[in-house]
């Protein structure tokens, strides 16, 4: 934080967001949208460059999947024409997806200078403690905010629910996410914890097919 980031710019009026504004043709993920109409939304948000201690850009950069149809193009030279880009510093940059199937790469296609990363999936070896934010892969149909109200009356323990925890979701057979997936099943006890994971992934998913992924289908599409 000491040689990447501006404080002064934080003392002089407090924590202020600045969200550039959205250039013309180009196009925004709904999920992207959400992010900025919460930041936006704030008591932290202002429209003043001049007044911000931080800045997010309206460049959609949450999928960074070459394969995507969110993927934009050319972020490399929007980005560093930028008037405030000032090489990243006091920047946050948000990201869901990088890389491409079946690697994943972290590389999210442009040069991110001194800006931090509020990232998914973030690998301990790229995560910058103190510096990076850790965020949930959440999917592009996961609402802005709460829905209806609960019903919490008191905290139960152990709770009355039958399932304390459930996953359901593709293995990865290979790449990046496939230690995590494949060790699911050490957990999973078919009774208050359910953890279903397919190897139907891919088209040639059956060359790294092994000896677990009959069963796992089965238990999959039950």
């Amino acid at each position: 934080m000491e040689s990447c980031f501006d404080f002064a710019l934080c003392q002089k009026n407090g924590f202020k967001v600045y969200v550039y504004p959205q250039q013309k043709g180009e196009k925004i993920a709904e999920s992207y949208q959400n992010v900025l109409a919460a930041i936006e939304g704030s008591r932290f948000y202002t429209s003043d460059p001049s007044q911000a201690c931080l800045f997010v850009l309206s460049l959609d950069t949450l999928d960074r999947d070459q394969l995507s149809p969110q993927y934009v193009h050319n972020l490399r030279s929007k980005v560093q024409s930028l008037h405030l880009w000032n090489n990243g510093r006091n920047h946050l940059i948000f990201n869901l997806y990088s890389g491409t199937w079946p690697d994943y790469t972290e590389d999210v296609g442009f040069d991110i200078g001194q800006a931090m990363l509020a990232k998914a999936s973030i690998s301990t070896e790229n995560f910058r403690p103190n510096f990076d934010v850790s965020i949930p892969l959440f999917s592009k149909d996961h609402p802005r905010t709460g829905g209806e109200k609960g019903f919490l009356r008191f905290n139960t323990i152990p709770p009355l629910r039958k399932y304390m925890l459930v996953f359901k979701g593709k293995r990865y057979l290979t790449g990046i996410g496939s230690d995590t997936r494949n060790a699911l099943y050490h957990v999973h006890n078919g009774e208050d914890v359910v953890l279903l994971t397919t190897c139907k992934h891919g088209k040639d998913w059956q060359k790294h097919k092994d000896s677990r992924c009959d069963r796992d289908n089965a238990e999959y599409e039950k």
